[in-house]
Parts: C-alpha cells; structure tokens; sequence
C-alpha cells in the first residue's frame, strides 16, 4: 500500500456567473461520494480566507479547519491572504 492511497487533495471552482445555482455543492457531494465509496479516508482541501460562503458550505459537509497558510496568495489588490487548509476524515 502506498503511504499516500488513501488521502486526495481536491479543489473546487465555480465562476461568478454561476454562484449561486448550487453547482459548488454538488460538486462537493459528488467528490465526498466519489472519495467515500473508493475507499478514501482523508480529503484535504485549500481556500482563501476571505471566501466565508465556501468554508461554511465545506464545514456543513464535515470539513474542520486544520491550519493557516499566511499571507500565502496576493491579489489584485496587492494586498497579501491567508489560505485557510481544511480537512474531512472518513472512518
């Protein structure tokens, strides 16, 4: 068994103009099903500190915070974020 086979790291994008029409949280549903059910235990994921809406929505679907990349992304802004790792563990 490889050290790494049962872990995933995945990530989730949606544009703009298609906020809103649950596309994100099925394709969070999907990708917990497709992990779940091919035997994988823990799912990782990265997302910008400033995006609230995703983190309630991945902490609804069983994802806790696990640390804090910071000042890990720079926008067009200029200005520097953190990046927010979060976690799901599937016994």
């Amino acid at each position: 068994m490889n050290r790494f086979s049962h872990r995933t790291e995945f990530g989730v994008c949606v544009l703009k103009d298609f906020w809103g029409y649950g596309i994100g949280t099925n394709l969070l549903k999907e990708s917990i099903f497709w992990a779940d059910s091919s035997g994988i235990k823990k799912m990782t994921l990265l997302v910008l500190e400033t995006n609230e809406k995703a983190i309630n929505l991945y902490q609804k679907h069983g994802f806790e915070i696990e640390g804090i990349l910071k000042k890990d992304k720079i926008l067009s802004d200029g200005k520097f974020y953190n990046t927010i790792v979060m976690g799901r563990f599937h016994e």
